[in-house]
């Protein structure tokens, strides 16, 4: 009882995390499941029938606010339910611990770009960007594949790469790639049920995931109407960075010591620029009123 209660805690803020970055509720809540020693396959099949339900639950809430971009999600959803159909069926065959740190590193250059931009401009301009399908396909297959794979990694690799490019607002690609990764949990989950089958599936993890995740997934989706583009993007960038820079140091062999320093400085450094953003948009809107009071 005490395991299922610490598994409904982690499904609401994981699921909570997901839909206010677009990011991590796969990431978080495998790493739970392997803690107490699920097997990497198991776990990763177990979230993907969760997420079937928060998913959909998170997809529903950003159309309503207005939080989509049509044109990303129809173009994504298909190449990524085959590339996590893929993943999940040759889960097993393939070196996913090899290849993480180098997913890690291009998420890390991604993230700290993010920041970066969002940081020196700070009120970005929300226009609609129209993205091509030789860049949305290819994103698709590729996310969906390692999110079969190392049980998340759909939100993780579509967001910072759709983030990263001018002139879409930061709530509609977290809005989208949400709503998209929808089709991309019913195609892992169908990969993996072909695969793995039913017998070993704690389905008791899988309802306490989806109905913490179906709580948490309106209030998200509510959070990031509301939230400053520009703070949503330096609190993505910085997730961004916080995660991947883990793995980078893990697979490099890095002390524990020197992990913990190295991310009580990270954090610092993060919390300043977000405080430092906050100052800067309060004297640009106060400039901007007192500009209207004196053409009035």
């Amino acid at each position: 009882m005490r395991r299922l209660l610490i598994f409904a805690i982690v499904g609401f803020f994981a699921q909570f995390i997901d839909g206010s970055l677009g990011m991590a509720y796969g990431l978080t809540s495998s790493t739970l499941l392997l803690a107490f020693g699920v097997a990497p396959a198991i776990a990763s099949a177990s979230i993907h029938l969760a997420e079937i339900a928060t998913t959909a639950a998170s997809g529903v809430s950003h159309i309503r606010l207005g939080n989509v971009n049509k044109r990303i999600v129809y173009r994504m959803m298909l190449p990524g339910a085959i590339g996590a159909f893929v993943g999940a069926c040759f889960l097993s065959h393939l070196p996913g611990d090899r290849i993480a740190p180098y997913i890690s590193g291009f998420l890390l250059i991604l993230g700290i770009y993010i920041v970066i931009r969002f940081f020196f401009n700070f009120n970005p301009k929300e226009g609609s960007r129209i993205f091509s399908n030789k860049q949305l396909m290819p994103l698709g297959l590729v996310a969906g594949f390692f999110d079969a794979v190392g049980g998340g990694g759909w939100g993780p690799i579509s967001t910072p790469v759709l983030l990263s490019q001018k002139g879409i607002p930061a709530r509609k690609v977290i809005g989208s790639v949400d709503t998209s990764e929808f089709v991309v949990a019913v195609a892992g989950t169908l990969g993996f049920l072909i695969s793995l089958g039913i017998e070993d599936i704690n389905w008791g993890y899988v309802a306490v995931f989806a109905i913490s995740g179906l709580i948490a997934a309106p209030i998200a989706a509510w959070f990031i109407k509301i939230l400053p583009p520009y703070l949503l993007g330096i609190i993505v960038g910085g997730a961004i960075i916080f995660v991947n820079g883990r793995t980078i140091l893990q697979a490099v062999g890095v002390s524990s010591g020197v992990t913990t320093a190295l991310y009580l400085g990270f954090v610092i450094v993060w919390v300043i620029a977000i405080v430092i953003s906050i100052k800067r948009n309060r004297v640009r809107i106060g400039q901007e009123e007192a500009g209207t009071s004196k053409m009035g």
